[in-house]
């Protein structure tokens, strides 16, 4: 006997081999649901169940209505059921509308703003604002404090330049107090050094430095720090050259402030029978062209675009502009074979740095021939000081420049320079300084801008040795966040830059390094008050 179920469920057939009956056949009564409908009811709702509990838990977790009726649930479901937005992300479709429209829109001449946020959003609520009102005004003061912030930052540079350029009151105070001691105190006039010491200042077994300066109070750091950091003081020789109208207070202050057993030396430039205007003439030219002294002396905002520049190339254009650029004592270095015609070797430093170790190690270089040993300045951890090549100083779209330079060549440093007399007393270096700052004079400037430097790199190209980086560390005139680990183990720290220890604009926390070779129980200094 065989028993068979019909496809559609509603008839039963019995069928047997036994030869009296055949087969027979059975009606069922149609259930009230199929049970293929019921089938794929309970298929559709396990697809859909999973979905509307997410869709559920995500309303209750936004908590945005705090739903808490079956009508409210079915108002926040539907839309996302049905593939629609609800109204926040449509209201944020057309506040990205209006604010596109806005940007591009004309602000409206003499449209009054308010000056803070908290006074537009009583505004807004007192003159009932539409959004693209609201826009508006908060794009007009965007705009405006924009601008404010950019004027002051210039303002700013403007002011930092003028401080950096001027002379503090109580270093200018020293100056005068000292040249009024010259003239009354015949100790402050005795003869340095002592005559029985004259011939070490032309004995190469002495380690002879360089200070060109008219900063009586730097001047006494540099070689109070070089003393004090020395192995053997007893064979430092400083040679310290001033102008004509510091000459007197430079020399009271050395002749009262002993740094025995080193020798100091202190000379004017009007002192030195070689510096004469014949040997000289470019640098008259430098002091005495009309647009020369405009250019460092003048009105630094006029002419300047300042609505096309930002406020870092400001700042470079207005550090390029100080007027110890055009002085004698800074482009002095260059003519140290003629001043010291005995001497062999000598370390030239600028008045901005501090001596923290030992110097004499410099004499043993080998500087393999070349004339000036100096540290690259392209080669190092700090990016923004130790990244300085040809084309961070030269103009490589004047035709000259860009002929003879190379814009991707290593810069190096002036500031701790040691230089070899003898071999550049071989060399052209003095005529090549000479010929390149008289083609800079005829193109108006437009080869380069910044003091004596470039001059220097076109002059000693080729002549130049690199010394480890770790002998002078630079940029702590222009660098707030150096780090403090490095400057404690460099030999010389530079302050190069505007901000100089000795101003008030000068960086706090890295000051102590500079005035810890200050000695605030002089009579002069303290009654200056330098520094208080």
């Amino acid at each position: 006997m065989q028993l068979h179920i019909s496809p559609s469920m509603r008839s039963l057939t019995i069928s047997s081999s036994n030869e009296f009956f055949d087969s027979m056949k059975i009606k069922v009564a149609p259930p009230l649901i199929s049970y293929r409908t019921l089938f794929h009811t309970i298929l559709i709702l396990a697809f859909l169940l999973p979905f509307v509990f997410i869709l559920t838990a995500l309303v209750t977790l936004e908590g945005v209505n705090k739903c808490s009726s079956i009508d409210c649930l079915g108002r926040r479901l539907g839309p996302r059921l049905l593939g629609r937005v609800d109204d926040s992300e449509r209201l944020v479709r057309d506040f990205y509308k209006i604010l596109n429209e806005v940007s591009t829109q004309e602000i409206p001449d003499g449209l009054k703003l308010p000056n803070s946020f908290r006074q537009l959003v009583s505004d807004m609520k007192n003159n009932h604002y539409d959004a693209k009102t609201f826009s508006l005004v908060l794009r007009a003061m965007i705009e405006k404090f924009e601008r404010d912030m950019r004027e002051s930052k210039f303002a700013e540079l403007m002011n930092k330049h003028f401080a950096a350029s001027s002379i503090p009151k109580g270093i200018h105070c020293l100056s005068l107090r000292l040249t009024d001691e010259y003239s009354s105190n015949a100790h402050a006039r005795r003869q340095l050094p002592s005559p029985e010491r004259l011939p070490v200042l032309s004995d190469n077994a002495y380690h002879h430095f360089v200070l060109a300066t008219d900063n009586i109070l730097a001047a006494s750091v540099v070689v109070s720090s070089a003393v004090q950091s020395s192995s053997k003081p007893e064979k430092i020789v400083f040679h310290v050259i001033t102008d004509k109208k510091t000459y007197a207070g430079m020399h009271s202050w050395f002749a009262l402030n002993s740094v025995a057993p080193a020798i100091v030396e202190v000379k004017s430039v009007h002192q030195f029978d070689w510096l004469t205007r014949e040997n000289v003439p470019v640098l008259e030219a430098v002091e005495t062209h009309h647009g020369i002294r405009n250019y460092y002396h003048g009105n630094h905002i006029a002419g300047a675009n300042l609505s096309e520049t930002t406020p870092r190339k400001f700042a470079s254009k207005l550090q390029s502009r100080s007027p110890k650029y055009i002085s004698l004592l800074n482009h002095l270095r260059i003519y140290l074979p003629e001043l010291f015609p005995n001497l062999d070797k000598v370390v030239f430093l600028d008045d901005d740095i501090v001596i923290q170790r030992d110097l004499s190690p410099l004499w043993d270089i080998d500087l393999h021939g070349k004339v000036n040993g100096a540290v690259e300045t392209c080669r190092g951890e700090d990016e923004w000081v130790m990244s300085k090549r040809l084309r961070n100083y030269f103009n490589f779209s004047h035709p000259l420049i860009a002929k003879h330079l190379d814009p991707e060549e290593c810069a190096w440093a002036y500031g701790m320079n040691i230089f070899d007399l003898r071999t550049w007393r071989k060399t052209d270096i003095r005529e090549t300084y000479h010929s390149w700052l008289k083609a800079n004079l005829k193109s108006n400037l437009t080869m380069w801008k910044l003091g004596t430097l470039p001059p220097a790199l076109i002059a000693f190209k080729g002549h130049v040795q690199a010394i480890d980086s770790s002998w002078h560390m630079l940029g702590l005139g222009y660098q707030s966040n150096t780090n403090i680990e490095n400057v404690k183990k460099a030999a010389v720290i530079h302050y190069n830059g505007q901000s100089k220890p000795w101003l008030e604009i000068g960086f706090e926390h890295l000051r102590p390094f500079w005035t810890k070779y200050l000695n605030y129980s002089n009579d002069f200094i303290r009654s200056c008050h330098i520094l208080e």
